[in-house]
């Protein structure tokens, strides 16, 4: 695996391949950080870098929330204040807000392929630009960890039933329609399958075959 992020000056991290990062995506999309949260972000960040060293040594399966949180020099109810589980140090992204500012931003009037599109352009970009989120040996063991597949299918599968929502305020139709519910899981599905056959670093090859599947489904799925 490739060498865990090392501390630098005022809270930065750098990336195993020597990239500085911010502290999380709070930094990139504008909304002032105080002290308090600069500490929890620090915390989260310590925690995951404690967990990607230990499974470095001695794999995911080997390695407890209690080792976990040894590593990081933090207490066991520390730990569950800021994961829920070992699965969620590596499955969770932090990108809540720059995902919801994504759907802000998706100009009026598209139809739902258009719409799908620039879903998937906004989302991969900011999933790209985002240390953690791109973060080669994150994606590695989430494509590669039989318990950590099992529960990204489970938080894909969620996704889906939640981009219903979305997709249906947007198009302006009923979120129980059923050619709106099957194209979204139809979409959802292809896009899960399509990343799990891609490698693990996102670059601009990785979000051409995401667009190309969507243009394939368009051509014979009509709403």
């Amino acid at each position: 695996m490739a060498a865990s992020p090392r501390r630098e000056p005022d809270g930065d991290r750098r990336s195993g391949n020597g990239t500085a990062v911010t502290d999380g995506p709070e930094c990139r999309i504008g909304r002032p950080v105080g002290l308090r949260e600069k500490h929890k972000i620090r915390t989260r960040n310590a925690i995951r870098d404690a967990a990607m060293r230990l499974f470095e040594k001695q794999w995911y399966a080997g390695t407890t929330v209690e080792q976990i949180a040894r590593e990081a020099e933090v207490s066991h109810t520390t730990f569950f204040r800021y994961f829920s589980s070992k699965e969620q140090v590596v499955l969770s992204d932090d990108l809540d807000d720059v995902r919801a500012q994504v759907i802000a931003g998706v100009p009026p009037g598209l139809n739902h392929f258009g719409f799908v599109r620039e879903l998937v352009r906004g989302l991969f970009t900011a999933a790209s630009g985002d240390p953690w989120a791109s973060n080669p040996e994150r994606l590695r063991l989430i494509h590669t960890e039989p318990a950590l597949r099992v529960s990204h299918q489970l938080e894909s599968d969620r996704a889906i039933y939640d981009g219903i929502d979305v997709m249906a305020d947007y198009l302006g139709v009923d979120r129980a329609n059923p050619r709106l519910r099957v194209f979204a899981a139809a979409v959802g599905g292809v896009m899960f399958h399509i990343a799990n056959e891609l490698t693990f670093i996102p670059d601009d090859a990785a979000l051409t075959s995401l667009l190309e599947a969507i243009d394939l489904l368009e051509e014979g799925f009509p709403l």
